[in-house]
């Protein structure tokens, strides 16, 4: 492999694997508390998808409808928590697995009558659209957009968790949620920190997320949701670290499997990935990351 083919490879992996790692993050901050897979995590991308598409309508700059469509998203969340999973928060963990799916179809449903069950163009900067030149390579900025807001996100979040009041209680609640509660931390303000957070990713991975496709439709999510399901499964579901490990794995699986893979398979490229998934779960069934 040529220097050239190798520094693609790198910023085609490390442009995916930071949306992957970024949904993976959102899945497992819920996971670690409430030992809960929120189905309907694809439909708040879905949801600020749709907050772009209405906003098109308005002559408000676009930054500001990446914002508002981004708070879309935790808000979103945020009720998800709220009307749904909060009520059943005390049943079983099969329970709130059913309230998950119920509110991922209804949230569908709801973008099928009140919109449209069509496409729908997304309003997008020229920057999504233009690319430089690096050492010969002609790089799409949105990849290196992606790669900066990524790392920066990731580094917000480490301080956030490692130095902040919420940050601790967010931690000390992914160990043990009962004894955080025993010691005075309040459950609804931590679950809520929580799914606010979920939200937050799930909105900035929209972005980028629609600027690779262009468009929105009902059943989005679903793509989305088993990404981020695959990778946490890889990195380890009670890591945080193991989440953002999980995504840049699961994005250099696919993009080495896009470049290796002839055209006659690459119809079997999912099949291949898949495959390789199982024989690393095989070797390392708590993932690659064990939970300290």
């Amino acid at each position: 492999m040529s220097f050239g083919s190798f520094l693609q490879f790198l910023i085609d992996t490390l442009s995916l694997g930071s949306l992957y790692a970024l949904m993976a993050l959102g899945m497992v901050i819920v996971y670690g508390i409430l030992r809960l897979v929120n189905f309907a995590y694809g439909e708040y991308i879905m949801v600020a998808g749709y907050t772009l598409f209405l906003l098109s309508q308005s002559p408000v700059p676009w930054l500001i409808m990446a914002l508002l469509s981004v708070l879309a998203a935790v808000g979103a969340s945020y009720l998800t928590e709220r009307v749904a999973f909060r009520p059943v928060r005390e049943q079983t963990v099969t329970a709130m697995l059913i309230t998950s799916f119920a509110v991922s179809t209804l949230y569908q449903n709801a973008a099928l009558l009140f919109i449209s069950p069509r496409a729908k163009l997304v309003p997008l900067p020229d920057i999504f659209s233009k690319s430089i030149v690096f050492a010969g390579l002609v790089v799409p900025l949105r990849n290196i957009l992606a790669i900066i807001v990524t790392f920066a996100l990731l580094g917000f979040f480490a301080l956030l968790l490692k130095r902040t009041i919420i940050g601790i209680a967010l931690r000390a609640a992914a160990d043990k949620f009962t004894m955080t509660r025993m010691l005075g931390i309040p459950a609804n303000l931590v679950i809520g920190a929580a799914f606010a957070i979920h939200g937050l990713l799930a909105g900035v991975v929209a972005l980028f997320w629609f600027g690779r496709i262009g468009s929105v439709t009902p059943g989005i999510g679903l793509a989305p949701l088993l990404v981020a399901f695959i990778a946490t499964v890889i990195g380890g579901m009670r890591s945080l670290l193991g989440a953002v490990v999980g995504g840049y794995v699961l994005a250099l699986i696919n993009v080495a499997f896009n470049n290796l893979l002839t055209q006659n398979f690459l119809e079997y490229r999912d099949a291949f990935t898949f495959s390789l998934v199982i024989l690393i779960l095989l070797l390392r069934p708590e993932g690659l990351v064990r939970a300290r």
